[in-house]
């Protein structure tokens, strides 16, 4: 596990994980901390993997400011663009709130 300094913020990624910082709008915000949106449609300019690390800041497209709210997640899932009517360039990102099992462990019980 590392620790990365995050803006203000300390993470504790596993070694082999990349962190993403992205801004998300309020609404969407509050949907992915409800559980409700376990999913993230963005642009893939930063090549998304299985397993990265994404710390989502809370953005207010209005005031053009962030509100201080993050949430971090594990992109579980990434469903590249040029099929499904996913335009190339994009991708829509699995959310998870926990990071993924080790290689090997597929009990979480011994995690």
């Amino acid at each position: 596990m590392k620790i990365v300094p995050s803006n203000q913020v300390l993470v504790s990624v596993p070694d082999n994980c990349q962190l993403h910082e992205l801004e998300i709008w309020s609404s969407c915000f509050d949907a992915v901390e409800a559980g409700a949106k376990p999913f993230d449609v963005r642009e893939n300019d930063r090549h998304f993997q299985v397993g990265d690390a994404l710390l989502l800041r809370e953005f207010d497209p209005e005031t053009a400011a962030f509100s201080g709210r993050i949430a971090l997640r594990w992109a579980s899932y990434v469903l590249e663009g040029g099929a499904f009517g996913i335009r190339d360039g994009w991708c829509v990102l699995g959310l998870a709130e926990h990071p993924p099992l080790p290689a090997g462990i597929s009990d979480t019980r011994l995690w």
